[in-house]
């Protein structure tokens, strides 16, 4: 559904909101911009790092396609609230392009919010197959497996935004015709009864392998940045999908409850997009022996694997075998 475009037109339509009320919506609007301001740095700053500083493995594959997701959608997300504010504060909101300028705008914003949803899925799901299966993740898994999939839900999350937006307009949202009642159900679908339960199964399964770990050493960051992630997306964005689905079927009527829900759900879907790259660098730098530490040894250390340890500790011993051969020859 164009949330975006409904929130607007509502308001458009009623013009006795008091003056505190719209002069509340507009400063919501601008501290909005600013924490996706701040999200959008944090993310093209681990973009960065991982495509040009930072050796690839296939989990930073997944992390580089979420930090893009999440830019994408703060991006276009930023112009649909500085549209919400000169509604809210111009003395001539109405414009015939702004309804088509906003469809527009949201396909973008869903394309990245709901591929988003779906790499961060993958990325745990895959993480989930490889503690439950480590010999096929190991001999079996094919190499260009992180590439295909994510690819794959770029493909579907775009598909889904064309639709929810073109099919399900906020005209189709108040008629309730039947194409919109399946779109809801299908968009609701995808992220309740697929997407939520396997982040929930997956996360159990890595919570339990860090319980069986912990004792003996600190669990792989990854592990850690995989489950606080799945943690703030299902508090952050799941909750949303339930009220929208809920105002579909007219359960929430109030227009100031509709502008209210639309602000509840735009500061869950910003804080779920900003908060990531924090975590990336947080996570990173916890456990570090170093105080002086660089947003590049953090991200190394954030999405190190069980591989990348074992090939240094092997390449350690390689050469520390060929140092003690090369000191016995001289002998």
């Amino acid at each position: 559904m164009n949330n975006s475009s409904l929130t607007l037109n509502v308001t458009e339509a009623d013009g006795s909101y008091p003056e505190n009320t719209q002069l509340s919506f507009a400063a919501a609007s601008v501290i909005a911009i600013v924490f996706s301001v701040i999200g959008l740095v944090g993310n093209f700053i681990v973009f960065w790092y991982l495509c040009f500083k930072i050796k690839k493995n296939n989990y930073t594959i997944y992390i580089i396609n979420l930090s893009v997701a999440d830019f994408i959608f703060l991006l276009f997300h930023i112009v649909v609230l500085i549209l919400f504010f000169h509604t809210l504060t111009s003395a001539n909101p109405d414009a015939e392009w702004k309804d088509p300028f906003l469809v527009f705008l949201e396909v973008f914003s869903k394309s990245g919010q709901y591929s988003g949803m779906f790499i961060l899925t993958a990325l745990s799901l895959e993480r989930c197959l490889s503690v439950l299966f480590p010999f096929w993740y190991q001999c079996q898994r094919p190499n260009n497996l992180s590439i295909i999939i994510c690819v794959s839900v770029w493909i579907l999350g775009c598909t889904e935004s064309l639709i929810d937006n073109l099919v399900c307009p906020a005209e189709a949202f108040y008629v309730q015709n039947t194409a919109c009642t399946a779109v809801q159900i299908i968009v609701f679908g995808l992220a309740i009864v697929i997407c939520l339960p396997i982040m929930v199964i997956s996360s159990f399964v890595l919570l339990f392998k860090i319980k069986r770990t912990f004792r003996a050493q600190y669990p792989p960051k990854l592990y850690i940045i995989i489950l606080v992630a799945v943690f703030v997306f299902i508090i952050s964005v799941i909750p949303i999908h339930f009220v929208w689905f809920f105002m579909y079927f007219q359960v929430l009527k109030s227009d100031v409850a509709t502008i209210g829900f639309f602000f509840g759900s735009t500061y869950c879907l910003v804080l779920n997009c900003t908060i990531d790259p924090f975590i990336y660098f947080i996570v990173g730098n916890k456990w570090k022996k170093k105080t002086n530490h660089s947003i590049k040894d953090a991200l190394e250390q954030a999405f190190r694997t069980e591989d990348d340890e074992n090939n240094d500790s092997n390449s350690n011993k390689t050469s520390n075998i060929s140092s003690q051969s090369n000191l016995a020859s001289t002998f």
